[in-house]
């Protein structure tokens, strides 16, 4: 849309002299912002791809170590991760409005990762995976409603034909017979996926009041914060066994350690991307996910790549390059570099 000074400025018609350094002019804003949206993009893929083998992670130290442990030990070792880092940048404390929604945040991706993880100990990992991605088509439209983001057409094609690859996938997947307890499963990574959407616009907002750093360190103690009230409350409640609390031996303080350093690295680069491009272009990144989560899961838990993987995971990178593909507004949100 432009603006009033631009078209008492332009509004003439052009003449050979005239056009050709206006057309010169126009295509450098665009290589200028097609660069811009670039980095803000590749930053946003690499936090997906990190956050695909803090997954994997999680999911063994699940299995091995218990869901709750699992979540208490990392979101207590994010937090001091994120408390050395706020003390060495030295970090102003935030204002109450943002506090409210760093609350609001960590609470709901709280029950997200827990609905979460508590699926992925009871189906495959890239299975999971492309159920959740309902999120972000969800989001898409959140962000329209919250955020007032114009949806153009070719961002809700470029993550109709992500959706596509993932009904692919499960064309091929539900082929199979699914025990009772992986249908349990598959209704928990649905109902995180809803909060996985609300938690996407929360984060576009939150972006845009807070450092990375501190988007980072809230959400870990704020997670932190409330799986220890729950602890507390189960110590009241005899024969609540699903939270028991033990400490974890030497090799899960490893994995503790690396899944909470690749969780605060992936909100921190999420919390920059998401800071300096709107929400509609970022989403379809977030396809990615299946293909990162589909090659660890067969390293790591030998789970099958099959025929209706690969023709998926085409399908969900074609929507990714389109979506990089989109030009972005001139007109830009408040707070956005």
């Amino acid at each position: 849309m432009e603006s009033s000074s631009r078209k008492s400025l332009f509004f003439f018609v052009p003449t050979r002299e005239t056009s050709r350094p206006f057309h010169r002019h126009s295509d450098v804003m665009n290589m200028t912002q097609s660069r811009s949206l670039a980095v803000p993009f590749a930053v946003c893929w690499a936090a997906v791809a990190l956050f695909a083998v803090m997954d994997a992670m999680m999911k063994g130290l699940s299995l091995s170590i218990g869901l709750f442990n699992a979540l208490f030990w990392r979101a207590l070792t994010g937090s001091l991760l994120g408390l050395a880092l706020m003390l060495i940048t030295r970090r102003r404390w935030p204002e109450r409005a943002v506090l409210r929604l760093h609350l609001l945040r960590g609470s709901v991706v709280a029950l997200m990762a827990s609905l979460f993880f508590w699926a992925l100990m009871r189906m495959p990992l890239a299975e999971a995976i492309a159920l959740s991605f309902i999120a972000p088509l969800i989001a898409l439209y959140l962000a329209a409603l919250l955020l007032g983001e114009r949806i153009e057409r070719a961002a809700v094609a470029a993550s109709l034909l992500g959706l596509a690859g993932v009904g692919v996938i499960l064309s091929g997947r539900m082929q199979g017979s699914y025990d009772w307890d992986a249908l349990l499963g598959a209704g928990a990574v649905l109902l995180s996926a809803v909060l996985f959407a609300w938690n996407l616009i929360i984060q576009r907002q939150q972006a845009q009041l807070a450092s990375p750093v501190e988007v980072a360190f809230f959400q870990h103690l704020v997670m932190f914060g409330l799986f220890g009230l729950c602890f507390l409350v189960a110590r009241l409640l005899p024969g609540v066994a699903l939270l028991r609390l033990d400490m974890p031996q030497a090799h899960a303080w490893l994995l503790i350690a690396t899944a909470a350093a690749l969780a605060f690295t992936s909100l921190a680069a999420f919390a920059w991307a998401y800071a300096r491009a709107e929400a509609q272009y970022l989403i379809p990144v977030e396809y990615t996910a299946f293909i990162w989560a589909a090659i660890i899961g067969w390293l790591a838990f030998g789970e099958r790549v099959t025929f209706s993987t690969i023709a998926g995971a085409v399908l969900i990178v074609a929507g990714c390059l389109i979506a990089a593909r989109i030009r972005r507004p001139i007109e830009m949100h408040e707070g956005i570099a």
